[in-house]
């Protein structure tokens, strides 16, 4: 190749912490392919092997902090990462580890998807995983992207006399170190599913999509990355979170049934079909609160 030649841009890259799916609806493969779609290059950090499907997950195995650690520092030293992704960490042991890492790059934008139980509610996170996320990773999370009950999961209290409301969650959540929290409502009983991102002063915008038939594999991993990569495209925080919110629900309403369970989202639904079908997706109604 002739050494004039220019050298293309980089993607923005993003560099994921999370463990592998080998039915490629959740998880790691989730996160490769929502980036890819984005046009981000994906740098990835194993966290765990599972063993999993459509239906539910089996067994999971967490990798070893150390070998986990070695992983990220490499790429790290070796590529400029513009944003961090963190899904499921599999060990208190790897919390700290992933802790400890983010903390050596405080520039970097982390967005945290605190997986902590399956879509059918296979437990993935003890209470002692629990209470690391709390202590070591919220208080350097940029944004945190849990579903209700992962939010009333993590932010809840031994003088709680009920469940405690969406907003006292979002506002506990901040007060432990997470500078947003967008917790989402697909799991909530309302005619639409909503969306709701918190900040510092309290809400910063509520949105409200049309409630899917169905159950999916993946869709909270689609959407936190989809944030990840509109960040480290340079897009702004409520920017990001509205941009991937459309991208999640078109993914969600072109998804398909590959197996027995779940759906699994399309994430390259824009490659799919023409601009009318696309169009004829976006049933969603979005109001920025």
């Amino acid at each position: 190749m002739n050494s004039t030649t220019p050298t293309p841009p980089c993607p923005p890259m993003v560099l994921v912490f999370s463990a592998s799916d080998p039915s490629a609806g959740a998880g790691m493969q989730a996160d490769i392919l929502t980036l890819v779609s984005l046009g981000c290059h994906p740098l990835s950090a194993l966290t765990a092997l599972t063993v999993q499907d459509t239906v539910g997950v089996q067994s999971v195995q967490a990798v070893s902090a150390e070998l986990l650690e070695q992983q990220a520092r490499t790429v790290l030293e070796d590529m400029p990462v513009a944003a961090f992704k963190i899904g499921m960490l599999g060990s208190v042991e790897n919390v700290i580890a992933v802790a400890e890492i983010i903390s050596d790059y405080p520039e970097i934008p982390v967005i945290f998807d605190p997986v902590l139980a399956s879509g059918r509610g296979d437990e993935l996170s003890s209470e002692e995983v629990i209470s690391a996320i709390r202590e070591m990773l919220l208080p350097q999370t940029t944004l945190l992207t849990p579903n209700a009950p992962e939010a009333r999961r993590l932010a809840e209290s031994d003088e709680d006399e009920g469940e405690p409301s969406i907003d006292v969650c979002a506002q506990r959540l901040i007060e432990m170190g997470a500078q947003y929290v967008l917790i989402t409502g697909t799991h909530e009983n309302t005619p639409k599913v909503v969306n709701t991102l918190y900040g510092a002063e309290g809400v910063i915008r509520r949105d409200e999509w049309e409630r899917l038939p169905g159950s999916y594999h993946g869709s909270g991993c689609t959407l936190a990355s989809a944030i990840a990569g509109c960040i480290a495209g340079g897009a702004s925080m409520e920017d990001a979170v509205r941009d991937a919110q459309d991208y999640t629900w078109q993914a969600l309403a072109g998804g398909f049934r590959a197996g027995m369970g779940q759906f699994i989202p399309d994430r390259f639904f824009w490659a799919r079909g023409d601009d009318d079908e696309a169009e004829k997706k976006d049933g969603a109604k979005t109001n920025g609160a």
